[in-house]
């Protein structure tokens, strides 16, 4: 039931960690509903994911009680009541009981339709509700809990309502060992998919056929296929930063770039390599290449505890300021990388533990040259430590690496 590269009792600890940083506060975090797309998977809330390791309950939540004076009450999950009938459509379900509390971690598993009951009872004690999804735009979506909150105010005098939705983006951005090992897997997964794209790329292939190399390999290695939609631009498509056709053909004299991160155990890796589609780097290609790669490795040895991504994005833009070409860097430094591409990202320096990328980027549209250079880089106590240099990015290896898989062909 519960995903197995993170063990049940690193979810209970993450929950035990929200429930004393609630400090007497009432919080509860919703896997959210709807029903399996026809592609892909259903996916739950990613902080629900995070605290439970549950992939497939829609409509479940985890309630968060501290002043419940039943200990075994005060993290309560609860899912959605068994329907038979769908059970037959969508899979079995476990029924509640000693077999379902030991595969979650949980002390307390109840059914949904207990929660207004519950949240109420939590509310009258404590008088304090926490709102724990993120924030989000004005013209979105209010968030579930807040939502909720406000109808509970609404019916019950002296409630407040507090901001503690920075609390699981501050624990979610500083990943565990074991969380750690399981992107190890992903980026191993995504090494071996740029290795095959260096034997398989050459003028008169498509953006197609390299995109279904990385899938195919990706997925060879353990993967459940891409973290995102990948992007192989070619040419004039290498400077689009978000392309992701991927169906025109590459031409000799092309760079390309690839951005591609292969999905284990719901973590993800994100890297991009530039690469020559004939094998060698024109002069004024290497020029713009060697201008990124010099921006990203001071990039890379600026991050470290502390650090903040404006500072990060300061120290690769003023070489590539420096060169000329600032107007043509027109994105940001780097992301958080976890459960999710773009994960969760506290309004805080960087810390020890966190896993972030840092990839500059330099576009000249009318030359039809785009270079990107992107790595996954974890934070450490004294530095970083990149945990994709294994895939190579120094012009002169990629030359090499292309000379010698042209020979093989």
């Amino acid at each position: 039931m519960i995903d197995e590269h993170i063990p049940v009792s690193e979810y209970r600890a993450r929950r035990e960690k929200v429930l004393r940083s609630l400090k007497g506060a009432v919080g509860v975090v919703f896997a959210g509903d709807g029903s399996p797309p026809l592609v892909g998977q259903w996916r739950p809330n990613t902080h629900f994911y995070y605290l439970t390791g549950l992939a497939r309950e829609p409509g479940a939540s985890v309630l968060f009680d501290p002043k419940n004076p039943d200990p075994t009450r005060r993290c309560v999950l609860m899912l959605k009541p068994r329907d038979p009938e769908m059970e037959d459509w969508d899979g079995l379900r476990e029924p509640i009981g000693l077999p379902l509390r030991k595969q979650t971690g949980f002390d307390k598993v109840v059914r949904s339709t207990y929660l207004p009951r519950m949240l109420t009872m939590a509310a009258r004690r404590s008088k304090r509700l926490a709102c724990l999804d993120p924030v989000g735009s004005y013209m979105g979506k209010v968030p579930e809990d807040l939502s909720i909150f406000r109808k509970i105010a609404e019916r019950m005098v002296g409630v407040s309502i507090e901001d503690k939705t920075e609390l699981l983006n501050e624990l979610r951005s500083v990943k565990s060992k074991h969380e750690v090992a399981v992107m190890k897997k992903a980026i191993k997964a995504t090494a071996a998919g740029f290795d095959k794209v260096l034997q398989a790329l050459e003028p008169g292939r498509s953006e197609a056929e390299i995109h279904a190399v990385l899938d195919g390999v990706f997925r060879e290695h353990g993967s459940t296929g891409p973290a995102y939609n990948p992007i192989v631009g070619a040419g004039v498509n290498s400077t689009v930063l978000h392309y992701n056709a991927n169906d025109q053909p590459i031409e000799d004299g092309d760079l390309v770039c690839i951005d591609a991160g292969a999905e284990y155990g719901r973590y993800a890796a994100d890297v991009t390599r530039t690469f020559p589609a004939n094998g060698k780097f024109s002069e004024r290609q290497r020029e713009i290449y060697e201008i990124v790669l010099r921006a990203e490795e001071a990039a890379i040895r600026a991050a470290k505890p502390g650090v903040r991504f404006h500072e990060l994005d300061e120290a690769a833009r003023a070489i590539i300021e420096k060169a000329g070409f600032g107007d043509q860097y027109i994105h940001g430094i780097g992301h958080h990388l976890g459960l999710e591409v773009h994960d969760a990202s506290p309004d805080a320096p960087l810390a020890a533990g966190a896993v972030i990328t840092i990839e500059p980027g330099i576009y000249l549209r009318d030359e039809k040259i785009g270079v990107r250079i992107e790595d996954d880089i974890q934070i450490t106590a004294n530095g970083s430590r990149n945990l994709t240099k294994a895939i190579i990015k120094d012009p002169d290896e990629i030359e090499a690496a292309m000379r010698k898989a042209k020979r093989a062909r």
